[in-house]
């Protein structure tokens, strides 16, 4: 276990070495990061599972892995399912100190995997399940996904999309499992902490991580970092946890920052005229608003009783 000092940052981060040098990652790959902080945190007890996605070019095929834990390279629809079967399978050798985890794209998260996501949800499933969020279906030409945010151009969208990005947190929250939170690699201390946390839980666990795609964004290979504290400072993605579907905590949130920021940061928005940036500020500080709310509800008195199911209150 090595121990990282950032005193710029004024955060300490432990890591196994479990994440290695040599991946076929872009160079500033952001998701390349998060890969890095995720598996480095859940540490060497731990088996993944890896859809098709950037993360399983990052991952590798065995034995030239870039992790020293097992990789299992499932379907871009069934991450959920197969997280769920490694973790009875485990189970029934009394292996309860392997950890399970998803590292999954939004492709396979908000969209194609989703119906088993729901469903290890429904049922409680014990797994860390990480959504590596890059907004896009990058590892095949930058089209658009659930996830896109509203108006962003992608290969499939070039004029912008039509649609709002799909708050996962929040329909996960509303599955009520132990724990839901966002992350970014722009806040790696936050995100390391959030990674520690749903480890040491029991239950479904989910973590959606901010990772920008420098070549599907359209950044410089230094800016991954950048614009995503860009996305936190300026609302466009806060960082917050949810426990029991009801218990919201904010952890870092726009500093007065406009939204223009972060969308000229980037070359996805660079079609924007002046009222759609304007329309996007708006939805940024409606969400804002909602959120706070939601933080304030979950401070009052919760409903008491326990249903059996797991699920306090329901």
């Amino acid at each position: 276990m090595e121990r990282f000092h950032h005193a710029e940052a004024n955060y300490d981060i432990e890591e196994s070495d479990v994440f290695l040098s040599g991946h076929h990652a872009c160079p500033g790959c952001g998701e390349a990061l998060a890969v890095r902080y995720v598996i480095n945190t859940m540490g060497p007890r731990t088996i993944a599972i890896v859809p098709p996605s950037c993360i399983a070019i990052i991952a590798g095929l065995q034995p030239n892995s870039s992790m020293r834990v097992p990789i299992v390279h499932g379907t871009l629809e069934s991450s959920a399912a197969s997280a769920a079967g490694v973790r009875r399978a485990l189970n029934h050798q009394r292996k309860h100190d392997v950890n399970v985890l998803v590292m999954a794209g939004d492709g396979g998260t908000y969209d194609i995997g989703f119906q088993a996501l729901s469903g290890a949800a429904e049922r409680n499933e014990d797994m860390v399940y990480v959504c590596l969020d890059n907004e896009g279906y990058m590892n095949t030409g930058a089209q658009k996904s659930g996830s896109t945010p509203h108006l962003a151009s992608t290969a499939s969208t070039p004029g912008g999309k039509t649609t709002g990005k799909k708050n996962i947190a929040e329909i996960m929250a509303a599955h009520r499992i132990p724990y839901v939170a966002t992350a970014t690699i722009g806040y790696p201390d936050d995100l390391a902490r959030k990674v520690a946390k749903a480890r040491d839980l029991k239950g479904m666990r989910f973590i959606v991580v901010l990772t920008p795609c420098l070549d599907g964004w359209g950044l410089p290979e230094n800016g991954a970092v950048r614009v995503s504290r860009l996305a936190v400072e300026t609302g466009f993605f806060p960082l917050f946890e949810v426990e029991d579907g009801v218990r919201y905590t904010i952890n870092h949130g726009p500093r007065g920052m406009p939204v223009q920021r972060y969308l000229e940061a980037q070359k996805r928005f660079r079609h924007l005229e002046a009222e759609q940036k304007e329309r996007l500020q708006a939805e940024v500080d409606e969400a804002w608003a909602l959120l706070r709310a939601r933080v304030e509800c979950g401070a009052l008195p919760a409903a008491t009783g326990d249903s059996g199911d797991g699920f306090p209150g329901r």
